[in-house]
C-alpha cells in the first residue's frame, strides 16, 4: 500500500458517554500495521478510566485543554503540549475535571488484531477502583 489521505469528513467517529474517538489510522482504514492513531475528545467531567493495552505502547499528547493523567499509580495534570509515554501493559487513565473540553492524540503501536487496538478495562479492580475515591 502506498499510503492514504484522510479528509476530516471521512474520519470514523465513535461517540461515547464521556467523549468521542476519531480514528485517524487503524488497519481497516489505512492498512497500518504498526500505528493506531486516535483523536480523543473528553467532555468536562468525563474520562477514559483505568485500563491497559497488554501488547501496545502508547503516547498521549494533549492538544487542547487539560487532563488528569494517571500512569500506574502516579497522577499528573497535563496541559497543551504535554505528553505521556505508556509502556505496554501499564495501567493508565485520562480524566477531564476541568472547565473546558480536552482533546488528546493517542498513538499506539503495534497494531493488534483486526481493529488494531486492544483495551483491557481494570477500573473495577483494586487498587484502581479506589484511586479517585475523593472525586
Amino acid at each position: 500500500m502506498r499510503g492514504r489521505f484522510l479528509e476530516a469528513k471521512t474520519i470514523d467517529v465513535e461517540k461515547l458517554p464521556w467523549g468521542q474517538l476519531a480514528w485517524h489510522s487503524r488497519p481497516a482504514v489505512t492498512g497500518a500495521k504498526s500505528l493506531v492513531t486516535i483523536e480523543v475528545q473528553i467532555r468536562q467531567g468525563g474520562g477514559h478510566s483505568f485500563h491497559k493495552h497488554p501488547n501496545q505502547e502508547e503516547v498521549i499528547y494533549v492538544m487542547a485543554g487539560r487532563v488528569e493523567q494517571w500512569l500506574d499509580g502516579e497522577k499528573k495534570i497535563l496541559g497543551v503540549g504535554d505528553s505521556v509515554f505508556i509502556p505496554a501493559g501499564v495501567v493508565h487513565a485520562t480524566f477531564n475535571d476541568f472547565r473546558d473540553e480536552a482533546k488528546v492524540l493517542a498513538i499506539l503501536g503495534p497494531c493488534v488484531g483486526e481493529s488494531g487496538y486492544e483495551c483491557v478495562d481494570v477500573f473495577t479492580e483494586a487498587p484502581w477502583n479506589t484511586l479517585r475515591s475523593g472525586k
